[in-house]
């Protein structure tokens, strides 16, 4: 289990985190939402160590994962997949997906797991040997959750995973989603789509302005009369 407990951030002043507290049970999905600017991605970059605490604990599996380096916290088996997709766009397809293994040391199983990727994601065979950067938008959005996968983590974070893409398009990621966490995934996931994320959600926190405004299952908030009214429009 991920947990966050009293957790204080700030960026040059201003105070993105004001003592938040939240748990991601193992093998359930749990969704952020809230508006720009009230501190999803801070959260997922805290966790990461990306960014730096104020104040605080982030613990996993009861180990405290405030100040421990970024490669570390990756080896725990805790990946994330970046706002933006953020793949190698001067690199093939399967270089991509190669570079999110480059921790392991499992030659063959490596393999099989390319294997189980190209499974999830049948678009990014036809392109193995395909550059990055000339894939479309979500076809690049499959490939950074696909990289991330390649770590073999036990823990996914997602930030904003349907940002920018078709109607169509995104309802490909959500059954992605659904079928990562099936195969014993525990899924974060920040989603600026907050009907699609509280339907796919076991657990939701509304984040605003740094606090934790409401919390409850996916289903609680999606009938929500305050969540329908700014996330829900409705």
């Amino acid at each position: 289990m991920l947990k966050i407990e009293n957790l204080h951030v700030s960026y040059g002043g201003i105070r993105a985190l004001r003592g938040i507290s939240l748990e991601v049970p193992d093998g359930k999905i749990v969704t952020l939402i809230g508006a720009n600017g009230a501190g999803k991605s801070t959260t997922l970059r805290t966790i990461s160590g990306l960014v730096k605490a104020d104040s605080g604990s982030i613990s996993y599996d009861g180990e405290e994962l405030l100040g421990m380096p970024i490669y570390k916290i990756l080896e725990k088996g805790i990946a994330m997949v970046p706002e933006g997709r953020r793949v190698f766009t001067n690199l093939t397809v399967r270089e991509n997906l190669k570079i999110g293994a480059y921790l392991r040391n499992d030659k063959a199983q490596i393999e099989k797991d390319l294997d189980w990727v190209y499974e999830l994601f049948p678009r990014l065979k036809e392109r193995d040997w395909q550059l990055a950067g000339t894939l479309s938008g979500g076809e690049q959005q499959m490939l950074a959750v696909a990289r991330a996968l390649m770590s073999k983590p036990k823990l996914i974070m997602m930030d904003e995973p349907s940002l920018g893409l078709a109607p169509l398009v995104v309802k490909g990621i959500f059954d992605i989603i659904r079928q990562i966490n099936d195969q014993g995934v525990t899924v974060l996931l920040i989603e600026q789509n907050a009907n699609m994320a509280l339907k796919i959600a076991d657990y939701a926190y509304v984040l605003e302005t740094g606090l934790i405004g409401l919390t409850g299952t996916g289903r609680e908030l999606l009938v929500n009369e305050d969540v329908k009214r700014a996330y829900l429009g409705s």
